[in-house]
């Protein structure tokens, strides 16, 4: 019968970039998992912080290379999408790389305010600020303005927001337009229920904006529901909103910024294949013909990756507490931890992760259910949450087991340090850097929840 470690060879082709088995244990991206284990416990997560380096480097080099072998004649500015992951530590390591943020809501900005005050951004950063605004969002962008973030761009989502800023903004600033892209062809809704409807952005800037000299509108704004996609869908859309770029700055000069939103995919499976370089060069390509066609010169590019940025950063270790055969075919893998409360994605949208074992690779194989500890019936991951059969080294031993690339989204969706369904506490979270001498430095950033935490929570 064949190993485990056998069977995933022959499956995916393993070991891969980042995974690799020694002594009969995982390592990922050469951290001892077991040795992180015995030392912290279960269930863990980590962050790996080199890695939101490493990611930032490759998009920025592969934009780069598009920009170069097309001969186009605009720049490339990353921005990082500070909803995938609001944590300090998450934010302060994509600063290290020259980038730029983007918001989604009010308190993103006193954390930049915050992030200026410590030495992390100067007041020179490019702010995009997307989103439908609450009052107190508009605010602070007026405030941060006069404070002097003068490359502050609120991104206008509906006509009534420019008011606001119009009453408030005594000095020049520059606007951004969101376009209200059309939703796939599968959705609910035809059109994205944010931005402005594409056949109403030039009526609307002549009518406010073209006289108003406070205002300029620098950057038009788009994002594709599908993601950053290899489908007629995607290019159609692409297409689409290039073109209307064109015609808008036929009549208005100052635009000169084409965001074309997030959606990068990240490698969620063992047997993801996604052609970055091809992507990025088709895209700059594709703009650049669609500007020519139309006599315009190329638009400076923005990106707001956010689960590229972050999820590859991440982990979660669970052991398993006991083994269950409910029927002849159905045997459960009970875990230390709950998909609901630690990975919410995989309960809500059925997304799927890297699972791997942490040990005992050289035992035989075999499908198992893995099943959460919540008395919730949807508490489980399986084929129809993985896209494919789950197995898992068939062994009596102790089995520990992990999911990775987890970082974007899953702490906040699961209320970091707050309440969580069966009053489940917060994993332990651990931090992990890179010595200068290629050593580890662990930090635990916040310990497991403890039962007088949860009842202050709820009033006890």
């Amino acid at each position: 019968m064949q190993s485990y470690e056998e069977f995933l060879d022959l499956s995916v082709e393993f070991p891969q970039e980042g995974f690799e088995v020694i002594d009969d244990e995982l390592y990922f991206h050469d951290l001892n998992l077991m040795e992180m284990i015995e030392t912290y416990g279960t269930p863990l997560r980590f962050t790996y912080l080199p890695l939101i380096t490493k990611k930032i480097q490759k998009a920025k080099l592969l934009f780069q290379q598009a920009i170069n072998n097309n001969n186009y004649r605009g720049s490339y500015m990353y921005c990082y999408c500070t909803k995938s992951s609001h944590f300090k530590h998450i934010v302060e390591e994509a600063l290290k790389n020259d980038i730029h943020l983007e918001t989604s809501s009010a308190f993103d900005l006193p954390m930049i305010d915050a992030l200026e005050k410590k030495g992390s951004v100067t007041k020179d950063i490019t702010v995009i600020c997307n989103g439908f605004k609450t009052y107190q969002y508009k605010q602070y962008i007026v405030d941060m303005f006069h404070d002097g973030f003068k490359n502050i761009i609120p991104v206008l989502d509906n006509k009534e927001e420019f008011n606001m800023y119009d009453d408030e903004l005594d000095l020049p600033i520059n606007l951004g337009i969101r376009i209200a892209a059309e939703e796939q062809p599968d959705s609910q809704f035809y059109t994205s229920r944010l931005g402005i409807r594409i056949e109403d952005i030039i009526d609307f800037w002549h009518s406010k904006i073209e006289d108003n000299p406070n205002f300029e509108v620098k950057l038009l704004h788009f994002f594709i529901n599908s993601g950053i996609s290899d489908t007629p869908y995607y290019w159609n859309e692409l297409e689409k909103y290039v073109t209307l770029y064109c015609k808008f700055k036929k009549i208005n000069p100052a635009l000169s910024i084409l965001d074309i939103g997030g959606g990068m995919p990240f490698k969620d499976s063992l047997v993801f294949d996604f052609d970055y370089e091809y992507m990025v060069n088709e895209i700059v390509k594709r703009i650049k013909e669609i500007c020519s066609v139309n006599d315009v010169e190329e638009p400076d590019i923005i990106t707001e990756f956010g689960k590229y940025t972050v999820a590859e950063a991440s982990g979660i270790l669970y052991k398993v507490l006991g083994r269950k055969q409910q029927n002849d075919r159905e045997k459960w893998l009970m875990l230390d931890g709950s998909f609901i409360t630690n990975l919410p994605d995989v309960w809500a949208l059925n997304q799927k992760y890297i699972l791997v074992p942490i040990n005992n690779w050289d035992s035989e194989y075999e499908r198992v259910n893995l099943g959460g500890i919540t008395c919730d019936g949807q508490d489980y991951y399986n084929q129809e949450a993985h896209m494919n059969s789950v197995f898992m080294p068939k062994t009596r031993k102790v089995q520990y087991l992990g999911f990775f690339h987890t970082g974007a989204y899953q702490e906040v969706l699961s209320g970091y340090g707050g309440i969580h369904h069966c009053l489940l506490p917060s994993p332990k979270h651990v931090l992990i850097r890179r010595n200068r001498d290629e050593t580890f430095n662990f930090e635990v950033f916040g310990e497991e929840q403890n039962s007088k935490q949860v009842l202050k929570i709820l009033g006890y």
